[in-house]
């Protein structure tokens, strides 16, 4: 069975499963081009297919294909097989090839660990690079911590990231979760490269001077960047290989990677709503927040000043702020095309950290008197009779709507109902379509009242061709019978053929 489908239960003859888009039934074996028999892929189509399944499948065999990952435990062991005589190729064709899957399987998996760890030890060296940049000069004689506007922001993207290495370090066990922790740094770091441009632009500009916090701060956000990429690339690799089933074949194959994918139509009006609102916040971050009414008493004038406006500073500034809209609008358009939608969530979130914390900043910094910004002590001020009043515009508002708009798409993207589960119990709904729960356990048998005993077994030989010889003789030798393989409906198909079940 190759790759494309996802195998959930097996039984002697058949086993049943998940394609592209549908759910099938194959004989063991099969390529995955020739299904016995396919349904929906839909709650619906579950029950009917698996319905079919437990009909033509012989009682007492049917049991669940179990999931593998290779873990620590999993590599020690199969270096000892490999290194055991009898796993040598004079151990049979059998031994040989379940051999080589195990060894190729436990060198991928070595590789895809060895990159992990490299990513986690730079996102762990990237954080306290971002912590150490606290403490000195940052720009313009003054360090991050003497200003509270400013180490707020860069406190929530440190946090940020060490709680993105918190997956990645749980990838030993779970290999799925460094894709997560990966997906979210990555989105934080696209969103604050912009950010840092615009920091090392004043400096360039002439405006600040360049203090080491700046630099320890870029060397935090490179190292961060790049674990979170390595981490992305390692947890890609297909580390988790299906089971074997009967006779070497390949049995489930892997979870999906994730990636941009085209959405389903009924999603189409939020995802948009999640890009319009990418766009409105970038089109929001470019305008003036900050707003100042200077009043002179002695010459009774009134006259309010906005500032912050992201094109009224020198270019490579500009050139900064540039990045941080591309990067917000980008993330928007990735994160709602990324299947699955829980990982483009995750991204999203990442990217969200910095533009909230931005309107933190904001507000912090419009708290504190604002004349030091004009050049002026509060005892000058008041010589002069100049009082100075500082607030945000309406713009910065409409910011914050966009903002929350983003979060309120990347919680529905979390909870956004993806294509249907395979259920894990391998019972569902009884066949007889009587309401009635089949008992738990993969060999139990259909359960029928003792006074209808004899009939059900009468009902079970003519309707059930795969459990009795007899049927599959008739269906081998037929050349046009009148027998067809039941529909997605419980119908038979129209016309003469012989039955896809043997």
């Amino acid at each position: 069975m190759p790759e494309k489908a996802i195998i959930s239960h097996r039984g002697e003859k058949y086993e049943i499963g998940r394609g592209k888009r549908f759910y099938g039934i194959w004989v063991v074996g099969a390529p995955y081009e020739a299904p016995v028999d396919r349904w929906p892929e839909t709650r619906e189509g579950w029950e009917q297919a698996w319905s079919r399944f437990a009909t033509v499948e012989v009682p007492g065999t049917i049991a669940p294909v179990p999931s593998q990952r290779i873990g620590l435990g999993t590599m020690l062991k199969s270096r000892r097989a490999t290194a055991e005589p009898g796993a040598g190729p004079d151990s049979g064709s059998a031994g040989s090839v379940t051999g080589a899957a195990v060894s190729g399987a436990a060198a991928a998996a070595r590789r895809g660990g060895t990159a992990l760890l490299i990513g986690e030890g730079l996102l762990v060296l990237g954080v306290v690079l971002g912590l150490a940049g606290l403490f000195p000069d940052y720009a313009g004689g003054q360090s991050l911590l003497s200003q509270g506007d400013q180490v707020v922001p860069h406190l929530c993207y440190v946090i940020a990231w060490a709680i993105s290495a918190g997956p990645i370090a749980l990838s030993v066990s779970r290999p799925r979760a460094a894709r997560l922790g990966a997906l979210f740094a990555l989105g934080l770091s696209a969103v604050t490269l912009g950010l840092f441009v615009s920091d090392l632009g004043e400096v360039v500009s002439g405006g600040a001077s360049l203090g080491t916090g700046l630099v320890v701060s870029l060397l935090g956000w490179l190292a961060c960047t790049a674990g979170a990429a390595i981490a992305l690339v390692a947890s890609c690799r297909d580390t988790e290989p299906a089971p074997a089933g009967p006779a070497g074949q390949a049995g489930s194959a892997p979870a999906e990677r994730g990636g941009p994918a085209k959405p389903a139509r009924s999603h189409l009006g939020p995802l948009a709503l999640l890009v319009l609102a990418g766009v409105g916040t970038a089109a929001a971050f470019a305008a003036a927040w900050d707003s100042y009414t200077v009043a002179q008493a002695t010459l009774g004038t009134v006259k309010t000043i906005q500032e912050g406006n992201a094109f009224s500073n020198p270019g490579f500034v500009i050139a900064g702020n540039v990045l941080v809209m591309v990067a917000v609008v980008a993330v928007a358009v990735l994160a709602a095309l990324w299947r699955p939608a829980r990982q483009g969530a995750l991204l999203l979130a990442g990217a969200i950290i910095p533009l909230v914390a931005q309107a933190v900043s904001a507000l912090i910094q419009v708290s504190q008197p604002a004349y030091s910004f004009f050049g002026l002590t509060q005892a000058q001020a008041a010589q002069d009779g100049v009082t100075i009043s500082s607030g945000v515009t309406p713009i910065f508002w409409v910011y914050c709507v966009f903002v929350i708009s983003l979060l309120i798409s990347c919680a529905w993207l979390l909870t956004a109902p993806g294509r249907p589960a395979v259920p894990a119990s391998p019972w569902p709904p009884s066949p007889l379509g009587d309401g009635s729960w089949a008992p738990g356990g993969p060999a139990a048998e259909t359960v029928v009242d003792t006074a209808d005993a004899d009939q059900a077994d009468v009902e079970e030989t003519d309707t059930a061709p795969a459990d009795s010889e007899e049927a599959d003789s008739e269906a081998t030798s037929a050349g046009t019978a009148d027998s067809a393989p039941v529909d997605v409906n419980g119908g038979a198909e129209g016309g003469s053929g012989q039955s896809a079940y043997a």
